[in-house]
């Protein structure tokens, strides 16, 4: 068979590398056009007030102080006085506007309370972060009724009460932000972490469903999703059971980067998520990986967490006795690897 060796014509050439360029530029036109649309539709933050639940340390004044910055009017709450105290010095020398409030988000009357005052003070409430969490540590067998009905309380029935707090008032107004601090955990059951999974597993599902029933009054709800965080909250979990090793393993992979994220990064993605309007964030790579895994093949994950279980510590002598992670602490725990969560602890008010 002969073999036509002669060369494509230069004209033939010419117009794919033509086609190529004007496709190129075709891309690089609606990437452009793209950031623009982004930029222009954004909810702008500076003179927004924003009320944020659990403001006081970790993630909360994490998100308080990169708010400040975009000039946002802050409103920050929790339980703890003396924390909350410092937060607000620390925003007020940010040149921030913020009004702080001790309150216990469990308590509805509370938390009605609270919100009147943020609007007598501000005018009204643009924006709700529902970020007020606990979290109990360790095996299932150490946990009592008591500690599912804390988590509920703080993670199912305190997001539900600020939100119907502030939901009238937003439709009215034709406009607001919720933004509801889920997990990881709340879409993957952790061993270990029964209590705290169960309950962020309810708030994904009220989270979801405010965002459809309120889209159309253009209050727009946010499902965040974060996994293990630097903020150096491990000291103030509850620990149960073997209650040094339980608080180790604990620390130490919130301390790992390839197993936990940067509070600013998680901050940061946050509030672009309350610019855009997105409905959810899953915010570290292992968190989407792990939702992906599991929606394809939930018996999968079911069983590599149960091995995972099996790595993890016995009930030992401490038995349903609960303690704080600080008075948990030993060598296991205080060593290189877990330096950067003391670190956090120490910038982020959680000591």
């Amino acid at each position: 068979m002969a073999v036509n060796n002669e060369p494509r014509p230069s004209g033939e050439s010419s117009v794919r590398t033509g086609k190529g360029w004007w496709a190129a530029v075709g891309l690089g036109a609606l990437v452009v056009a793209n950031a623009v649309y982004k930029e222009v539709t954004k909810y702008k933050l500076r003179g927004k007030v924003v009320l944020i639940t659990g403001g006081s340390r970790g993630l909360g004044l994490v998100m308080a102080r990169q708010l400040a910055r975009k000039g946002a009017r802050l409103a920050i709450c929790a339980r703890n006085s003396d924390q909350l105290d410092r937060a607000r010095q620390e925003l007020e020398g940010m040149g921030a506007q913020v009004i702080a409030f001790t309150c216990d988000v469990t308590d509805r009357s509370q938390v009605q309370s609270m919100i009147s005052d943020i609007r007598r003070h501000y005018g009204h409430i643009d924006v709700l972060i529902n970020n007020a969490g606990v979290i109990s540590v360790g095996p299932m067998e150490t946990m009592n009724i008591e500690d599912y009905e804390e988590a509920m309380q703080t993670h199912f029935w305190a997001p539900l009460y600020t939100m119907l707090a502030v939901i009238p008032h937003m439709k009215t107004r034709g406009s607001g932000r919720i933004v509801n601090i889920s997990s990881v955990g709340g879409k993957v059951a952790l061993p270990h972490m029964l209590p705290y999974s169960a309950s962020k597993f309810a708030l994904v599902g009220l989270s979801e469903g405010m965002r459809s029933e309120l889209k159309k009054d253009n209050v727009l709800v946010t499902t965040v999703i974060p996994d293990l965080t630097r903020t150096g909250s491990p000291r103030n979990v509850n620990v149960k059971g073997d209650h040094q090793a339980e608080y180790a393993w604990f620390k130490i992979a919130d301390s790992l980067p390839l197993l936990s994220q940067s509070a600013e990064t998680a901050a940061s993605r946050t509030i672009s998520a309350i610019e855009q309007g997105e409905a959810e964030i899953v915010l570290t790579f292992s968190g989407k990986l792990v939702e992906a895994i599991h929606g394809v093949a939930p018996g999968f994950v079911a069983d590599v967490m149960g091995f995972i279980n099996e790595m993890l510590p016995e009930a030992g002598p401490g038995g349903m006795d609960k303690v704080k992670g600080y008075q948990a602490e030993s060598k296991k725990s205080d060593n290189f690897f877990t330096s950067s969560t003391d670190k956090a602890a120490r910038e982020n008010n959680e000591l």
